[in-house]
């Protein structure tokens, strides 16, 4: 392993940014951000109870320690891309607050309106309207905000639940994912006939089953896929994400599946981890922390589902071209580090923190975490452009292929989340 990649990968920085403000948290080095407060409430009617003079400070506070850490980051992972990060956060920031303070006017929240969508709608209204300006890109950083946020979770989900959500999981995420890849690269040789492009239909099949982006990536690389029909896969996965992370919790309430069944089904199915948090974040606190958990096992698999097509690819497609050496470091590189981060917080404060310690800095943690969720969102709907991603799917057999294989994933990932999930063949540790 290189040792640089520690500093140089924003995947290592997640883990890095996240155990920062946690153990800032705990010897009391950062206290709780400052954020806009709950209105439209008795007592605080008006949207001056949410932000206001006295608080202004504060949240430019919170702003700029914020801005500090990631820009840290950036400067290690790419040093020419600081300067555009620091001009184009503080606007980042603000569409952030605006998004808080919608989604704490209570009346709204009250119908899952919360801070996560109204962060996800502006981003979207922007880009889909003026289209997202060209300086702002610096600071739009889905991932590093995401998975920071994500490790900074784990220290909210105490390891003996998460070991008991995710021994459950196990049977949603890695019993179904693979059944989906095969299925569909069954589905795109016997079916659709796709044998001239076998490296797109075993990356849509990754992107569709894992976790979008990172399998695409990962399994079109081992594939031998093209650039161009990895980011054909990548664009059909990111337009369905969005829908999907729209439609699916209202499927769930309308039909009146459990939220934990949901929660569950929802992070088994949707192609992107910050889409399962905001999915789940609709259902409630228990359905993203199923959900959550489940997206995290799956993301394992990336590693896995990589390694596994290398060696198929090798032995099957390329026996006369020569063989490519394929190791088991395929799977460390592959998968995510902020797993790590996130598994960590989770024993240490579960194990090696004291009753008190934990009771006073969780409160700091999970307000940030809340935030960088916030943040991420703003990212995610600043990149979605309907019509753009419209234009590069190019309709026919891709599309028939995710369509398909999707649709049968949701299914199959349904019944495998009520199994496991429902309470009626295994024990909940809620």
């Amino acid at each position: 392993m290189n040792l640089s990649q520690l500093w140089k990968k924003e995947d290592w920085w997640t883990v890095w940014l996240g155990f920062i403000m946690i153990f800032g948290a705990v010897f009391g080095v950062l206290s709780r951000p400052e954020l806009p407060k709950r209105w439209g409430i008795e007592g605080a009617e008006t949207i001056s109870a949410s932000i206001s003079m006295s608080t202004l400070p504060g949240i430019l506070l919170t702003g700029i320690i914020i801005m500090v850490l990631c820009s840290v980051s950036i400067y290690f992972i790419k040093k020419e891309e600081f300067a555009g990060f620091l001009k184009a956060f503080p606007i980042i920031f603000i569409l952030a607050i605006l998004a808080y303070v919608a989604g704490n006017y209570n009346p709204w929240r009250h119908y899952g309106f919360n801070d996560v969508i109204w962060a996800l709608a502006l981003g979207l209204l922007i880009s889909n309207t003026i289209k997202t300006p060209k300086f702002l890109e610096g600071a739009v950083r889905t991932e590093l905000y995401i998975k920071t946020g994500l490790v900074l979770l784990g220290a909210s989900i105490l390891f003996n639940r998460m070991m008991a959500l995710g021994m459950l999981g196990l049977g949603v995420a890695w019993v179904v994912t693979p059944v989906v890849v095969i299925f569909m690269f069954w589905f795109s040789q016997k079916v659709l006939k796709m044998q001239d492009n076998r490296g797109l239909a075993i990356t849509i099949a990754a992107s569709t089953s894992v976790c979008g982006v990172s399998a695409a990536i990962a399994a079109g690389t081992a594939a031998k896929a093209r650039k161009e029909e990895i980011s054909l896969a990548i664009s059909v996965t990111l337009i369905f994400t969005v829908l999907m992370m729209l439609f699916m919790p209202a499927v769930v309430r309308v039909a009146g599946i459990d939220p934990i069944v949901g929660g569950a089904w929802l992070g088994g199915t949707i192609d992107s981890t910050g889409a399962v948090v905001a999915a789940g974040a609709m259902l409630g606190p228990d359905a993203m922390e199923v959900a959550s958990v489940i997206k995290m096992i799956q993301n394992i698999m990336v590693g896995i589902i990589a390694f596994g097509v290398a060696v198929f690819f090798v032995a099957v497609y390329e026996k006369g071209e020569g063989k490519t050496a394929v190791g088991p470091m395929e799977i460390w590189i592959r998968m995510p580090k902020f797993i790590i981060g996130f598994i960590a917080a989770s024993v240490i404060f579960s194990f090696f923190l004291a009753d008190a310690t934990v009771e006073s800095s969780l409160s700091v943690v999970n307000a940030y975490r809340g935030f960088f969720f916030t943040l991420a969102f703003v990212s995610i709907g600043l990149e979605t452009n309907f019509a753009e991603m419209a234009r590069m799917v190019q309709g026919g057999k891709p599309l028939t292929l995710y369509l398909i294989g999707q649709t049968f994933n949701i299914i199959l990932t349904l019944l495998a989340a009520w199994f496991f999930f429902s309470g009626t063949f295994f024990e909940l540790p809620f």
